[in-house]
């Protein structure tokens, strides 16, 4: 009976588990702002400062990050560097394929709704993201 009752539980945390669709993607675009890092020894590194947001923008499946600097009046600072992306799936996971002049990698797309974003890169590390709030000076 126990080994019924574990397993019971097991596939009701599973199942549980928030898994990111098609439909989701619509929320990556925007800006969003890095809180922690997580490390595969599960170690954290607190972001308290950003000085850069991270900007996406896809349609259908293709488009770009771009890092962009909060200004006093709301506004956010850009350059013209950008990196293209890609959506892909893979084994029923859903990733986003960055490529540059210099390099090519991908990250798993953990969570994601209108206020989180959760990516786990190739190296195992899980990169939490929210919606930024506006600067201002009050």
């Amino acid at each position: 009976m126990k080994k019924y009752i574990v397993l019971l539980v097991a596939i009701m945390a599973v199942s549980c588990g928030k898994t990111v669709n098609e439909e989701d993607l619509t929320h990556l675009n925007g800006y969003w702002s890095i809180e922690k890092a997580v490390m595969p020894d599960e170690s954290v590194k607190e972001y308290k400062v950003n000085p850069t947001i991270d900007y996406f923008e896809i349609k259908d499946k293709k488009g770009f990050r771009k890092k962009v600097m909060p200004q006093v009046d709301g506004t956010y600072r850009t350059n013209d560097l950008s990196e293209n992306i890609s959506i892909l799936t893979e084994d029923g996971k859903i990733y986003i394929s960055y490529i540059t002049e210099y390099a090519k990698w991908k990250e798993q797309i953990l969570e994601l709704d209108s206020e989180h974003l959760v990516l786990k890169n190739e190296q195992d590390i899980e990169y939490y993201y929210t919606k930024p709030e506006p600067f201002t000076l009050k």
